[in-house]
């Protein structure tokens, strides 16, 4: 009753999947593509919104002004114009 062993045991065969063709391979190829557009989109957008938010701001404080004076500013000439017509 002792079936532990009984022999050897032979190898098993795998069957290796078919090579992908031209079309699959494509597929793939552009399934990767996408994949690394999103993941450079969601790095790269986030740091160009910072970089621009920076940049207009040295932009302000090289002028030695605010974006509340600037809107101010354009608000008081928006008044002119309109007393004008």
């Amino acid at each position: 009753m002792n079936d532990l062993h009984e022999g050897p045991l032979t190898p098993v065969q795998h069957q290796t999947a078919p090579a992908p063709t031209r079309r699959e391979e494509r597929r793939l190829r552009r399934r990767r593509r996408h994949r690394g557009e999103e993941i450079l989109g969601w790095i790269l957008v986030p740091i160009m919104v910072v970089g621009l938010y920076w940049g207009i701001n040295a932009g302000f404080d090289a002028l030695g002004t605010s974006p509340g004076l600037v809107w101010d500013q354009l608000m008081q000439v928006k008044a002119m114009m309109e007393k004008r017509s």
